[in-house]
């Protein structure tokens, strides 16, 4: 592609790279995806030293603590990436499953197969290693992907795409399968989200702000992924030290992301107990609580919680705290504010864990288990390529199946529509 194409340009191109990628046999996308994997390993110096540049860059600009935290790319997150990659090639492929079948009266066979998508355009936020999985994953199930990263980043992630067309030349795949919107004008934001030809679906990734830009102005179909307002409610007769492993995973052990608990909500029958050993672990990890007037006599340093922060998604070691009288009022609570994204209940009993389930409606629901296992590779998708909080053809951690969708195949043996007697 020349150098100075313009953005339909390319799209048009990573359009005509998607008819091809989704012919490709599953073993060819498995040797490309572990080729991939091998060069991002073998480019690791190359891409720490680009990724150093936008880290200084980001922090010269002021750019908060937990945005960098998800900018920053080490030997460890190489290795991840590369690692996910190969986990993708693992995963079986489902481009062509059949997933249902039927018979008709009139002798007709009816399937539902599985197939790609075409091109997917992401745009997020600074987080480098999202162009690694939204390119793998979108390979893997038979579609072409266009990246529109954060400015922040886009060292970075040139980086990455240069290794990755690298391994698509020696498969003799087109590199507008994997194509990066190579400027970091925001208007090219507004550009794509017009391209209704040449891109089938687009999935933001980043800052509120971000995604509600793109789903009011897109004319695509857009996969939100809205904050990650995530509760951990504590019953009556929960185990108190399991609730504070839970706790103390959820909100400190990486606060920047999405899965991190936002706000905690605890049975006042409970609540007197479950403080006295929580609140001098949550100090000891500089959590700053914002509580409600029943909890904040626990807390040595906390301040009054307002609307604002049961509704917020702090990104950092902040933390709202409310003490519910009931585990109905937890659920309206989580209703009222949540955002359809994770929410755990500790609890020793069954039916309260049940009913939990049963009328809590976001996304992922977790009984005595860590927030942070909302994550498709925990799951068990391998990489995801995001959380969906759109009640869609997917909802919640969106893995290789969320990126196909399904055709009818009709098989008969000279059925009409004319000659029906059924």
């Amino acid at each position: 592609m020349k150098q100075d194409a313009t953005l339909k340009e390319l799209a048009i191109a990573c359009k005509a790279a998607a008819k091809i990628m989704a012919q490709l046999d599953t073993n060819v996308k498995n040797d490309l995806l572990l080729a991939m994997a091998d060069r991002l390993a073998a480019d690791a110096d190359v891409i720490r030293r680009e990724n150093g540049a936008d880290v200084r860059r980001a922090e010269e600009n002021g750019l908060s603590e937990a945005m960098i935290d998800r900018l920053v790319i080490d030997t460890v997150r190489v290795r991840k990436m590369a690692d996910a990659l190969r986990h993708i090639a693992a995963l079986r492929d489902p481009v062509g499953e059949i997933t249902q079948t039927w018979s008709r009266p009139n002798g007709i066979e009816v399937a539902y197969q599985r197939i790609p998508l075409g091109v997917i355009a992401m745009i997020y936020e600074s987080r480098p290693d999202v162009t690694s999985d939204a390119a793998g994953l979108c390979l893997k199930a038979g579609n072409a992907v266009f990246l529109r990263g954060g400015s922040e980043a886009f060292a970075s992630n040139r980086a990455i795409v240069k290794a990755f067309h690298a391994s698509l030349q020696e498969h003799d795949i087109p590199t507008a399968a994997i194509t990066l919107v190579p400027t970091i004008d925001r208007a090219a934001i507004a550009e794509m989200l017009q391209l209704t030809d040449e891109i089938d679906l687009v999935i933001p990734r980043g800052g509120e702000g971000l995604i509600r830009f793109v789903a009011e102005n897109s004319r695509i179909p857009v996969i939100k992924h809205y904050k990650g307002v995530c509760h951990q409610y504590v019953d009556f007769n929960a185990d108190i030290d399991m609730a504070i492993d839970l706790l103390i995973d959820g909100k400190c052990s990486r606060p920047g992301v999405c899965n991190a608990l936002e706000t905690l909500l605890v049975h006042k029958d409970i609540a007197p107990s479950f403080f006295a050993q929580a609140a001098p672990v949550l100090a000891a990890k500089n959590v700053e609580i914002r509580a409600c007037p029943i909890s904040i006599r626990y807390f040595e340093r906390a301040v009054p919680a307002t609307e604002d922060d049961y509704d917020a998604e702090f990104l950092s070691l902040t933390l709202a705290v409310k003490v519910v009288d009931s585990m109905d009022e937890a659920i309206e609570h989580i209703s009222t504010y949540g955002s359809d994204h994770t929410e755990v209940i500790v609890t020793r009993d069954y039916a309260h864990a049940r009913k939990f389930t049963r009328r809590v409606n976001s996304a992922v629901v977790l009984v005595n288990a860590s927030s942070r296992f909302s994550d498709g590779g925990e799951l068990g998708l391998g990489a995801e390529i995001g959380i969906s909080t759109t009640r869609l053809h997917a909802y919640g951690p969106m893995g290789l199946e969320s990126l196909t969708t399904k055709k009818f195949v009709v098989r008969g043996d000279g059925q009409t529509r004319h000659n029906m007697n059924w």
